[in-house]
């Protein structure tokens, strides 16, 4: 069984590649890739991948097509944010084929949101995104930033474990 939590997410900084599209697919396999030669070249991910998403289209989000889908991917990396440390390490990552110059460090603070563990294939996420606003409209709480995601396990692993993270605010 599901269970939704309310957390506090406080500031953090990540490694950061903006892009839209469908998971999977061309643009979304090349940042990923990006991320992880920058990370390397700064030592290596020092967390997980994690994923913002959003849509611009009034509606359902999981009723509009992926490829429309927006995204920011990140990586923690220790020492991106350290002055000229982002620039070398792009540098030394160029030889990769990446898009490393797309790779950026951003940083945010999510504030109030409503978390889960899913367990099982992305396709069934629309389960645990239901039991989430469930939660959220017994509490009187709506939607207040892009939904997250954090993969705790390779996005090609047969049974994957994900947390999904909704920012929230009172309505």
């Amino acid at each position: 069984m599901v269970r939704a939590e309310l957390v506090s997410c406080g500031r953090v900084s990540r490694l950061c590649v903006s892009g839209v599209g469908e998971p999977g697919g061309v643009e979304h396999v090349s940042a990923i890739g990006a991320l992880y030669a920058v990370a390397s070249a700064l030592g290596g991910a020092s967390g997980p991948l994690e994923g913002l998403w959003w849509v611009e289209e009034e509606g359902p989000p999981l009723m509009v097509a992926r490829e429309r889908w927006r995204w920011h991917l990140l990586l923690p990396a220790a020492g991106a944010e350290v002055a000229g440390a982002l620039e070398r390490a792009r540098e030394g990552a160029r030889g990769s084929g990446a898009a490393v110059d797309r790779v950026v460090v951003s940083s945010f603070t999510e504030g109030e949101c409503v978390e889960v563990l899913h367990e099982g294939p992305f396709s069934e996420e629309y389960r645990s995104l239901a039991v989430m606003e469930a939660f959220m409209a017994e509490r009187g709480l709506v939607v207040n930033g892009p939904h997250h995601e954090v993969y705790l396990t390779a996005l090609d692993d047969p049974s994957p474990r994900t947390v999904l993270r909704q920012p929230v605010r009172r309505a």
